[in-house]
């Protein structure tokens, strides 16, 4: 029995280069076509030799990135299958380390072949530009490290994913507890807060003994590329030509300052609405009127069916995506025990087919997370008509995210498929009120990140430190006495601290371009979506601010660009009082 979802899918294109039969999961079967590249590469007499070559080694590449996404999914569908666990990291452990040096091989025989500036221009300006910088950072000797630091990435997964409680006489997963956060009932939104804190806190040994590993690997990873600390390297490895460390600081001060009054000032009207003197932890899900809690759908059957009918009335092109991917069953969204936290799309490469992965249990955040994944989702097949691999997948994190969060904005306007009109309302103002409270949270987990990988050698007491001065400079006014521990870890439960390094900064940038979109769609909806399905059709060809350019938006993200954002934001939460 297959533990993926879905059944076989084809490849988008028939192989040119590969077998139709063949072992992906072996490195004896694949060596001998890293092996015929190699020879080939030479052998190109003209640029159009060098173009097909590049097609050739993007299949390859689609396949074994395909392959690793298989077997991603399967082990976070299924984190207590053995077999799932030990395919998965087989793969990392067995196949991944004799890829990446291999793959190094290629990119830098591409860099130094000859016939590289003939190549068009500016179609491989980017790809010339990013396998530039892959030939500079890698370093043989960083591939079991980076085994290591995958295989940690996995078993902090597989602890997230095991947490449970045992609430009024039924165990019950923490995402599903969140439920209960959104109860009227005061004394049960605390009970289920705090159960859920002390069950993370009984891990807090293992979650800091995961993170010292993790940083020691880093740290080493740096020094081995010749890097001063990991938050260099890691600007270098994840491609960031086009903004600095210090235009973080300035995101972070611009949030501080365009943001925070935004927060606090929602903060006060719900402590007031509430009736309450102080503002607690459990307190900010709950409807400040005690109504009963949104509940946009019962059965996740229900939740794919009303979000077809949101995509059918936005855009045709969109909902014949969305409703192919429910045909292939390439949705999984349900919640369960053993299942991965959180939630992903992830695309097939060599299929050319978006999956979403969430885990869904009836919340009005399901409805923003399935929109949010469609995006992703529309952007992969948007793109998928383009056949150089990178450019395919890999578009900038920053700009694929503007793709998944207009959607949740775009989609928000037919939100009355889940709700009656007043609901709607308060659907679109929570949605909204959200994005106000996840900038401020954003800044906090960067500047967290910041702190760590430019403090070596510091204790975890100093850690802890840092992340409540960052609590207190980004928190608002919510009141955590007698919870000082729980604070102080609160990030543990923040997995792109320990999976994806300073990958975070990326959703703000992003929630601006997105919410430039958005604006852009009040004053002409027709431009506004053309611009956006342009954008995305591009995948990752152009510069990222190019790419913000193609949809109508300006790569910006300090306190002149936050500024208008933040007003429409907040006068159009007053509109839906």
């Amino acid at each position: 029995m297959s533990l993926l979802p879905f059944e076989t899918l084809p490849a988008y294109k028939p192989r040119q280069f590969l077998p139709a039969q063949i072992d992906l999961g072996e490195w004896t079967h694949l060596a001998p076509f890293f092996d015929e590249l190699e020879i080939r590469a030479p052998q190109c007499a003209t640029a159009a030799d060098l173009e097909r070559w590049l097609v050739d080694w993007s299949e390859l590449g689609a396949a074994l990135d395909e392959e690793a996404g298989r077997r991603y999914i399967a082990m976070t569908c299924h984190t207590d299958n053995a077999e799932a666990e030990k395919a998965y990291l087989h793969f990392v452990e067995n196949v991944e380390p004799q890829i990446k040096p291999r793959q190094f091989r290629l990119e830098r025989i591409f860099i130094q072949h000859p016939l590289r500036a003939q190549l068009p221009k500016p179609r491989y300006d980017v790809f010339v530009r990013d396998t530039r910088n892959h030939v500079e950072l890698f370093r043989e000797e960083n591939v079991p490290l980076e085994t290591e630091e995958a295989r940690l990435g996995q078993q902090y997964q597989k602890l997230s994913g095991s947490l449970t409680v045992q609430f009024r006489g039924e165990e019950k997963t923490l995402v599903q507890m969140g439920k209960y956060l959104e109860d009227p009932d005061r004394p049960l939104r605390r009970e289920a807060w705090e159960l859920v804190a002390r069950r993370r806190l009984q891990e807090r040994g293992k979650f800091e003994d995961m993170f010292d590993q993790l940083l020691r690997l880093r740290e080493q990873i740096a020094r081995n590329a010749g890097f001063e600390n990991y938050r260099a390297y890691a600007f270098r490895r994840l491609g960031r030509f086009d903004y600095t460390p210090e235009d973080c600081a300035r995101f972070h001060e611009a949030v501080a300052t365009e943001v925070l009054p935004a927060v606090r000032e929602l903060q006060t009207q719900r402590r007031q609405q509430l009736g309450l003197d102080r503002l607690r932890p459990w307190d900010l899900a709950v409807d400040p009127l005690n109504r009963p809690p949104l509940r946009p759908f019962e059965q996740v059957e229900e939740m794919v069916r009303r979000s077809q009918r949101i995509f059918d009335q936005l855009d045709g092109e969109l909902a014949g995506g969305f409703r192919q991917m429910n045909d292939r069953r390439l949705l999984d969204l349900d919640n369960r025990k053993s299942k991965a936290p959180g939630g992903y799309q992830s695309t097939l490469a060599e299929a050319r087919q978006p999956f979403i992965f969430m885990n869904a249990v009836g919340q009005q955040r399901d409805v923003e997370t399935i929109l949010h994944e469609a995006g992703h989702a529309f952007h992969a097949l948007a793109a998928r008509e383009e056949d150089l691999l990178p450019y395919r997948n890999s578009p900038p994190i920053e700009f694929c995210e503007v793709a998944s969060m207009s959607m949740e904005l775009l989609g928000n306007e037919f939100v009355e498929e889940f709700y009656a009109a007043p609901d709607a309302n308060r659907a679109r103002r929570t949605h909204l009120e959200g994005i106000v409270g996840i900038l401020a949270w954003i800044a906090t987990v960067d500047a967290f990140q910041h702190w760590i990988y430019t403090h070596p050698g510091h204790s975890r007491d100093e850690r802890a430190t840092a992340w409540l001065a960052l609590m207190d400079r980004f928190g608002g006014e919510v009141d955590w006495s007698g919870y000082d521990e729980a604070r102080a870890n609160l990030w543990h439960r923040q997995l792109h601290i320990f999976i994806h390094p300073f990958y975070y900064i990326e959703y703000g940038i992003a929630q601006l371009g997105a919410l430039q979109v958005w604006a852009n769609s009040k004053r002409d909806k027709a431009k506004a979506l053309h611009d956006y399905k342009h954008a995305l059709a591009l995948g990752g060809s152009r510069p990222l601010p190019e790419l913000f350019s193609a949809a109508g938006c300006r790569f910006e993200f300090d306190g002149a660009t936050m500024k208008p954002l933040m007003t429409l934001v907040r006068e159009e939460i007053g509109r839906l009082e």
